[in-house]
Protein backbone atom coordinates (compact mmCIF):
# COMPACT_ATOMS: atom_id res chain seq x y z
CA UNK A 1 0.00 0.00 0.00
CA UNK A 2 1.05 3.58 -0.82
CA UNK A 3 -0.05 6.26 1.67
CA UNK A 4 1.22 9.74 0.55
CA UNK A 5 0.69 13.32 0.57
CA UNK A 6 1.37 15.63 -1.88
CA UNK A 7 2.15 19.98 -1.14
CA UNK A 8 2.81 22.53 -3.85
CA UNK A 9 6.52 23.68 -3.15
CA UNK A 10 6.74 27.80 -2.19
CA UNK A 11 10.47 28.00 -2.51
CA UNK A 12 13.75 26.94 -3.54
CA UNK A 13 15.36 26.25 0.24
CA UNK A 14 14.97 22.27 -0.57
CA UNK A 15 17.54 22.43 -2.98
CA UNK A 16 20.32 22.93 -0.67
CA UNK A 17 19.26 19.41 1.48
CA UNK A 18 20.36 17.41 -1.96
CA UNK A 19 21.46 16.76 -4.91
CA UNK A 20 18.96 16.20 -8.22
CA UNK A 21 18.20 13.00 -10.20
CA UNK A 22 16.48 12.80 -13.42
CA UNK A 23 13.71 10.44 -14.12
CA UNK A 24 12.01 10.15 -17.45
CA UNK A 25 8.60 8.68 -17.45
CA UNK A 26 5.58 7.63 -19.50
CA UNK A 27 2.31 5.26 -18.98
CA UNK A 28 1.14 2.41 -20.91
CA UNK A 29 -2.22 2.61 -19.38
CA UNK A 30 -4.40 5.74 -17.73
CA UNK A 31 -7.60 4.07 -16.66
CA UNK A 32 -9.59 5.52 -14.01
CA UNK A 33 -9.02 2.19 -12.02
CA UNK A 34 -5.07 1.91 -12.34
CA UNK A 35 -2.46 3.52 -13.95
CA UNK A 36 0.90 1.86 -15.60
CA UNK A 37 3.56 3.63 -15.46
CA UNK A 38 7.49 3.07 -16.94
CA UNK A 39 10.09 4.97 -15.45
CA UNK A 40 14.17 5.53 -15.94
CA UNK A 41 15.62 6.41 -12.64
CA UNK A 42 19.58 6.80 -12.52
CA UNK A 43 20.24 3.56 -14.62
CA UNK A 44 17.82 1.66 -13.63
CA UNK A 45 13.87 0.83 -14.92
CA UNK A 46 10.62 0.31 -13.15
CA UNK A 47 7.31 -0.49 -14.31
CA UNK A 48 4.65 0.46 -11.80
CA UNK A 49 1.21 -0.60 -11.70
CA UNK A 50 -0.97 1.83 -9.28
CA UNK A 51 -4.58 1.16 -7.85
CA UNK A 52 -7.03 3.72 -7.49
CA UNK A 53 -6.49 5.90 -4.60
CA UNK A 54 -9.26 6.00 -2.37
CA UNK A 55 -8.61 8.83 0.22
CA UNK A 56 -4.31 9.58 0.10
CA UNK A 57 -3.88 5.28 -0.01
CA UNK A 58 -3.43 2.89 -3.05
CA UNK A 59 -1.68 -0.32 -4.26
CA UNK A 60 1.00 0.28 -5.62
CA UNK A 61 3.03 -2.50 -7.64
CA UNK A 62 6.87 -1.94 -8.76
CA UNK A 63 8.91 -4.25 -10.39
CA UNK A 64 12.67 -3.43 -11.77
CA UNK A 65 13.11 -4.36 -15.46
CA UNK A 66 15.82 -4.10 -17.73
CA UNK A 67 16.84 -0.61 -18.95
CA UNK A 68 16.40 -1.58 -22.44
CA UNK A 69 12.95 -2.35 -22.49
CA UNK A 70 12.13 0.72 -20.41
CA UNK A 71 14.03 2.98 -23.30
CA UNK A 72 11.79 0.72 -26.14
CA UNK A 73 8.57 1.21 -24.30
CA UNK A 74 9.01 5.09 -23.41
CA UNK A 75 9.75 5.55 -26.88
CA UNK A 76 7.34 3.29 -28.73
CA UNK A 77 4.11 2.77 -26.23
CA UNK A 78 3.86 6.11 -24.55
CA UNK A 79 2.61 8.85 -26.23
CA UNK A 80 4.13 11.50 -24.09
CA UNK A 81 6.96 11.44 -21.51
CA UNK A 82 7.34 13.27 -17.93
CA UNK A 83 10.88 14.64 -17.30
CA UNK A 84 11.44 16.02 -13.54
CA UNK A 85 14.84 16.34 -11.62
CA UNK A 86 14.18 14.71 -7.85
CA UNK A 87 15.20 15.59 -5.10
CA UNK A 88 15.23 12.80 -2.06
CA UNK A 89 15.55 14.88 1.91
CA UNK A 90 15.73 12.88 4.68
CA UNK A 91 14.12 14.85 7.63
CA UNK A 92 12.67 13.95 11.15
CA UNK A 93 12.22 9.79 10.25
CA UNK A 94 10.51 10.61 6.75
CA UNK A 95 11.59 10.86 3.38
CA UNK A 96 10.44 14.03 1.38
CA UNK A 97 10.52 13.64 -2.46
CA UNK A 98 10.61 17.26 -3.85
CA UNK A 99 10.01 17.16 -7.84
CA UNK A 100 10.71 20.03 -10.18
CA UNK A 101 9.19 18.99 -13.52
CA UNK A 102 11.11 20.07 -16.64
CA UNK A 103 9.58 20.36 -19.83
CA UNK A 104 5.68 21.62 -20.46
CA UNK A 105 5.49 21.32 -16.86
CA UNK A 106 8.44 23.17 -16.10
CA UNK A 107 7.66 25.54 -12.80
CA UNK A 108 5.61 23.46 -11.15
CA UNK A 109 7.56 21.45 -8.15
CA UNK A 110 5.64 19.22 -6.23
CA UNK A 111 6.75 17.35 -2.80
CA UNK A 112 5.83 13.67 -1.38
CA UNK A 113 5.94 12.19 2.05
CA UNK A 114 4.89 8.38 2.09
CA UNK A 115 3.47 7.66 5.38
CA UNK A 116 2.65 4.42 7.67
CA UNK A 117 -0.69 5.38 7.87
CA UNK A 118 -3.51 7.97 7.06
CA UNK A 119 -3.57 9.69 10.21
CA UNK A 120 0.45 9.59 10.49
CA UNK A 121 1.53 13.05 12.52
CA UNK A 122 4.59 14.88 10.73
CA UNK A 123 6.57 18.30 10.79
CA UNK A 124 6.23 20.18 7.61
CA UNK A 125 9.68 21.80 6.28
CA UNK A 126 9.39 25.81 5.55
CA UNK A 127 9.16 25.79 2.40
CA UNK A 128 6.20 23.63 2.09
CA UNK A 129 3.04 24.88 0.91
CA UNK A 130 -0.32 24.03 0.58
CA UNK A 131 -1.72 20.61 0.19
CA UNK A 132 -2.66 18.63 -3.21
CA UNK A 133 -2.97 15.39 -1.90
CA UNK A 134 -6.79 14.93 -3.48
CA UNK A 135 -6.67 17.61 -6.58
CA UNK A 136 -6.02 15.13 -9.72
CA UNK A 137 -4.67 18.60 -11.01
CA UNK A 138 -1.48 17.49 -9.54
CA UNK A 139 -1.38 13.75 -10.51
CA UNK A 140 1.52 12.41 -12.61
CA UNK A 141 -0.68 10.81 -14.67
CA UNK A 142 -2.81 14.14 -15.22
CA UNK A 143 0.09 16.19 -15.81
CA UNK A 144 1.27 13.91 -18.88
CA UNK A 145 -2.06 15.49 -20.53
CA UNK A 146 -0.54 19.20 -20.16
CA UNK A 147 2.50 18.34 -22.62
Amino acid sequence: MEIERKFLVKDTQYKFLAKPELIVQGYLSIEPNRTVRIRIKSEKAFITIKSLTIGITRQEFEYEIPLIDAKTMLNTMCVTLIEKHRYTIHLNDHIWEVDEFLGNNSGLVIAEIELSNENETFSKPDWIGEEVSQNPQYFNSNLEANR
